[in-house]
C-alpha cells in the first residue's frame, strides 16, 4: 500500500490482485468511528471532497475511487455489484476496520448493499444517497427490459448518460449543471463503463436486501421518488425524503449531507 499525504487526509491504493488497484482517501483518526463512501456510476472520490469538509470531528472518513473510476485501475472482466463491493472491502480490510457505516450515492448504494452483505459484522448500517428507489435501474431488470436498456447504451452511449442526467434532474436545474454532470460521466472508461450499467440493470436488488441485515436509510429527492416505490419497498428501506438539488445532491449541497450522515452515525 502506498501513501501521499495531503492534509489531514491520506490518498492511499490497495492491490486487489494483479488485476486491480483500488485507491482511496482517508482521514480522521484511526479509532474513530468509520464512515465509507461510495461514488456512482462515472464520477469519483472527489465528489465527497467538500461534504467531507463539513463532517464532525473525530470520525475515521474512507472515500474510495471503484475499479475503473477515478484513479482506480482495473483490467478485470467481471463488473458486477458484488465485485465491486470488493473493492470497498480491500479497503475496509488494509485500513483494520472493525465496524462502519457504508454511504453510497446512486450505483454505489447498490455497491454498498453488497457491502454490507459480504461484511454483516462489520458493515452496521448502510445509507443510499438518491439510490435504490429508481425501479427502472436497480431492481433486477427482465432480459427484454434490460436489453432494451444495455442497447441504448450501445447504440448512442452519450445519449443514453444524458438520459441519466436529465431523468435524475428536478424541474429547474441549472443547465449549466447538467452539462457538467454529463461531461463527466460521459467519460467514464470503458470498457468498465457501460460493463458496469449491465451489472447493475443484472443486479437482483431484491434477494441482496433478504440477505442483508443491517438497517438501510435511503436520503431521496423528493421530486424524483414514486409512490410505487414507496409502497414496494417501504417496509424494507428507511425512505427519507429530502429537498437539496439534484441526483447529485451531495455535491451539491455538502453540508446538509454532512448533516444527515451525521445523524445517522449518531443514533446508529
Amino acid at each position: 500500500m502506498t501513501t501521499a499525504s495531503s492534509g489531514s487526509s491520506k490518498n492511499l491504493a490497495v492491490q486487489r490482485s494483479d488485476h486491480t488497484t483500488i485507491r482511496y482517501t482517508a482521514g480522521g483518526p484511526a479509532d474513530g468511528p468509520a464512515l465509507v463512501l461510495i461514488h456512482g456510476w462515472g464520477c469519483d472520490r472527489g465528489d465527497f471532497d467538500a461534504l467531507t469538509d463539513h463532517l464532525p470531528d473525530g470520525y475515521r472518513v474512507l472515500a474510495v475511487d471503484l475499479a475503473e473510476h477515478g484513479e482506480s485501475r482495473s483490467t478485470r472482466e467481471v463488473w458486477t455489484m458484488e465485485e465491486f463491493a470488493r473493492d470497498v472491502v480491500a479497503v475496509l480490510e488494509a485500513e483494520a476496520v472493525t465496524t462502519a457505516v457504508v454511504t453510497g450515492h446512486s450505483l454505489g448504494s447498490a455497491v454498498a448493499v453488497e457491502v454490507g452483505r459480504l461484511l454483516p459484522d462489520t458493515v452496521s448500517q448502510v445509507i443510499a444517497l438518491d439510490g435504490l428507489h429508481y425501479l427502472g435501474l436497480f431492481p433486477a431488470q427482465s432480459e427484454e427490459r434490460a436489453g432494451a436498456t444495455l442497447g441504448m447504451f450501445r447504440d448512442d452511449f452519450a445519449a443514453a448518460v444524458r438520459g441519466l442526467v436529465e431523468g435524475g434532474s428536478p424541474a429547474g436545474t441549472d443547465p449549466a449543471l447538467m452539462d457538467a454532470y454529463f461531461e463527466k460521466m460521459v467519460a467514464v472508461r470503458q470498457p468498465a463503463g457501460l460493463r458496469a450499467i449491465e451489472g447493475l440493470v443484472h443486479w437482483d436488488m431484491d434477494a441482496a436486501l433478504r440477505e442483508t441485515k443491517q438497517p438501510i436509510t435511503v436520503f431521496a429527492i423528493r421530486d424524483l421518488v414514486t409512490q410505487e416505490a414507496i409502497d414496494r419497498y417501504g417496509d424494507r428501506l428507511d425512505i427519507v425524503l429530502v429537498d437539496l438539488g439534484s441526483h447529485h445532491f451531495p455535491v451539491e449541497a455538502p453540508e446538509a449531507t454532512a448533516r444527515l450522515l451525521a445523524e445517522v452515525m449518531r443514533s446508529r
